[in-house]
């Protein structure tokens, strides 16, 4: 598995992503492509239209060219891989596919874009199987077109990427300086074992525990903890610890802590600090944490907030869960220092 697979998916549904046209889906819905979660599959299951596949599927070419789908990122970014995955496909796999991108300001047509640039060559594909791609180029881009050759079907398609946000629209807003849509990302963790720490980040409410993020149960003494770098150098005004949907798992208690990199303000070029291959950016020293918030009690399926009256700089926060359990979100409210 590559590293930048730990990254969040920028295409995925939850997050906002939306499968805005395709050549063809005569067989199976091009939504598909972009759903959470891995393609499920039941044999012997058939529609008006044939085997129902979890995924996306076209007719049979009888003519020359090739079928596409164009995916809007629920979060621009800079992509660092992308997984075409033809779970299921065994039959009726595309042998070869591309991917492209493009950046698109405000909110065109499908028909409007332009300035395509090739992000992933065409490589051939095989069948029933994830295929991961690298992506090297430093670019902002907002939409991918997945090109299949000649036709077929493929289950889902992740774009893995970091946010990077548009520090002209959020100048003088107050936003959510943690939020995965905004840029902020976790680089640090103690423990995952039944769900991803990025989690907490990602937009909307957690409908289920498993759209938090939560620890094994700890028998060593220790405490669980994550570090979030902030979309940008700021201020906080609130500290939000949801632990909705938790009732038996929640943490007993938490604390804040925040740190001040010295990173240099998001600017228009929209600049990414610096990170490394997997697109996490380096921890503070120790010596760089001042509190935040007091280790304080927390309550089961409560959304807490705790207002922060402090105006220092703060460019990445670490939380700590006393001793173990699982929270659905961590928001923080404040301002970017662009």
């Amino acid at each position: 598995m590559n590293a930048f697979t730990r990254l969040p998916d920028l295409a995925l549904r939850t997050y906002g992503g939306s499968v805005v046209a395709a050549s063809d889906e005569s067989f199976a819905e091009r939504e598909a492509l972009i759903r959470p979660g891995p393609a499920e599959f039941r044999p012997h299951t058939f529609g008006a239209k044939g085997q129902v596949y979890d995924g996306w599927e076209t007719r049979r070419r009888r003519e020359a060219g090739h079928d596409w789908a164009i995916v809007r990122l629920g979060m621009p970014g800079v992509v660092r891989g992308v997984v075409v995955d033809t779970a299921w496909f065994r039959g009726n796999y595309p042998p070869y596919a591309s991917v492209e991108a493009c950046a698109a300001e405000g909110h065109p047509a499908p028909e409007e874009l332009d300035g395509w640039v090739e992000i992933v060559p065409k490589s051939p594909l095989g069948g029933d199987a994830a295929h991961e791609f690298a992506v090297t180029d430093p670019r902002r881009f907002t939409h991918v077109r997945l090109n299949i050759f000649p036709d077929g079907g493929v289950a889902r398609l992740r774009v893995h990427g970091r946010v990077v946000p548009d520090p002209a629209f959020l100048r003088g807003l107050t936003v959510d300086l943690a939020a995965l849509e905004n840029g902020g990302l976790v680089t640090a963790c103690s423990d995952e074992f039944y769900s991803s720490p990025d989690n907490v980040l990602a937009p909307g409410l957690a409908r289920d525990q498993a759209e938090g993020w939560e620890t094994a149960r700890r028998r060593d003494g220790g405490n669980d903890w994550l570090v979030v770098a902030l979309a940008g150098p700021g201020r906080i005004a609130v500290a939000e610890i949801d632990t909705t949907n938790l009732k038996f798992n929640a943490p007993g208690w938490a604390s804040l802590m925040g740190a001040d990199t010295g990173q240099a303000p998001l600017d228009d070029g929209r600049a990414l600090p610096p990170e490394d291959d997997a697109g996490r950016a380096p921890l503070p020293d120790a010596a760089a944490w001042f509190p935040l918030l007091p280790k304080t009690r927390l309550q089961p399926d409560t959304r807490h907030r705790f207002r922060l009256d402090d105006d220092r700089r703060v460019t990445h926060v670490r939380l700590d869960i006393f001793p173990d359990g699982g929270l659905a979100r961590l928001r923080l409210p404040g301002t970017l220092l662009l």
